[in-house]
């Protein structure tokens, strides 16, 4: 059973992949052979549109208060809304984590092959390539994030990171690449890839440049180096900066764009399963206000969802039809990180102005004020607000949780109570670290698992 997760994962990739269009060259094997070949696997959204899921559970945007939600989610669901110990069972898959290798391993099978596929030029190829690149280094700074510690200089090249799998190889190394390496990759692959990619996508399945320095603002920020996430934010703009005004949608919510034609997203990424009527908390429902669109469109009373629910949730991709949660990066979130520099760099008014230019597009004129911020410290927290009420209830607020708790000014102990117990998270404690699926660790012991 030895590296049994790569084995699983290319069985799943190979049964993914369409047989109209690959060539059969050995028995029960499709090999892709022809440039179209690549171009088919990487268009195949279902595979590559892929990303997380429990973060949405875990952040503290969301809050179960009432009984009857709590006694109807699965343990899965209860335990990452209580960081627990583990969260899948032992016979168990995690399903972000195999997602996520899926996609690699499927980049991975690009990579190697599509250089020395028939029929594509050599733009064509260096173009797939160039995607297999993007689409890879978002899925590793995902996992870096979800199951290795935040990234801090000191101790990232110590800091256990997730294994780095570089090649569709079965028999590749299950170590931990330290957190440090892992980020280096995620960079490098981004870096590469920008030549070769139009600057925006014919289809925002596909990365673009756009993507790529979009991507690489967020691993930036991660890293801390606000200087070159703000010129990566401002290379992104460059090339994509609409947004969606919701004023025109105020009338009528449903006509709002569906994710495929969506202006604001840079590169489409989607929740694993489904997420409808996960209950918003207190705090971000009051951070929110009941005069901002984003509340009045983008969230409904928990009876719209079910008879019993008490409270609200997020109804974004209920308005039409589509019932999934974008989390790929996006124009506001760019203009958020590079606000978020800013603001880092002691420059508060040009920090807000930013802000300021998202947020009137999310009022009513009558309903809209600028905000204002005294110094750096303030301008950073507007920063902070404004991207839990942009991103409410889609998983985004656990990872600024994780990341913040860097900065004093952010870092707080969180509680919350489910089934009449009280559990407590730390600015500091290991359950920041998502627990890694425990059949991995027992089949492939070079697998080492987080502390809890």
């Amino acid at each position: 059973m030895k590296k049994y997760i790569y084995a699983m994962l290319m069985l799943v990739a190979t049964a993914t992949s369409c047989r109209k269009y690959v060539e059969i060259t050995q028995p029960g094997i499709r090999t892709p052979k022809y440039t179209s070949d690549y171009r088919y696997l990487l268009d195949n959204a279902s595979t590559f549109e892929g990303s997380y899921s429990l973060p949405i559970l875990s952040g503290d945007d969301t809050e179960y208060t009432d009984a009857n939600q709590q006694n109807v989610i699965s343990n899965t669901w209860a335990n990452a809304y209580t960081w627990a110990d583990y969260y899948v069972p032992e016979s168990a898959g995690d399903v972000d984590w195999e997602k996520m290798y899926k996609i690699i391993y499927n980049c991975n099978s690009v990579i190697d092959g599509v250089l020395k596929s028939q029929g594509g030029s050599d733009a064509q190829k260096q173009q797939l390539y160039a995607e297999a690149l993007v689409h890879r280094a978002n899925c590793y700074l995902t996992l870096v994030n979800l199951y290795a510690k935040q990234y801090t200089a000191s101790t990232a090249g110590t800091d256990l990171g997730v294994p780095l799998l570089l090649t569709p190889d079965l028999f590749a190394s299950l170590q931990r690449a330290t957190v440090s390496t892992v980020y280096s990759q995620i960079v490098n692959d981004l870096k590469r890839s920008v030549a070769a990619l139009p600057g925006t996508p014919a289809y925002n399945i596909r990365p673009s440049k756009a993507a790529s320095y979009a991507l690489l603002a967020k691993a930036y920020l991660n890293l801390r180096d606000f200087n070159q996430a703000g010129l990566y934010a401002d290379s992104t703009l460059q090339l994509q900066s609409t947004l969606l005004d919701l004023k025109n949608y105020s009338a009528a919510p449903g006509t709002i764009p569906k994710r495929l034609v969506d202006p604001e997203i840079i590169l489409s990424k989607i929740v694993n399963g489904s997420f409808t009527g996960i209950p918003i908390s207190a705090y971000a429902l009051n951070l929110l206000g009941t005069s901002d669109l984003r509340y009045t469109l983008f969230t409904r009373d928990g009876s719209a969802f079910y008879p019993s629910f008490k409270g609200r949730a997020n109804w974004r991709y209920s308005l039409n039809g589509e019932f999934v949660i974008q989390t790929g990066p996006s124009v506001p979130e760019v203009m958020l990180i590079k606000a978020e520099c800013l603001a880092r760099q002691g420059n508060p008014s040009a920090s807000v102005a930013v802000v300021n230019s998202l947020r009137k597009k999310r009022f009513l004129d009558a309903n809209y004020t600028d905000l204002t911020a005294a110094d750096a410290d303030a301008a950073l927290k507007i920063v902070v607000d404004e991207r839990e009420r942009e991103f409410t209830g889609r998983g985004f607020r656990w990872f600024d949780q994780k990341r913040l708790n860097l900065d004093a000014n952010f870092a707080t102990t969180k509680t919350r109570v489910f089934n009449g117990v009280t559990y407590t998270l730390t600015p500091t404690s290991n359950r920041y670290l998502y627990p890694i699926g425990q059949k991995y660790v027992l089949m492939n012991p070079e697998l080492q698992q987080n502390p809890r």
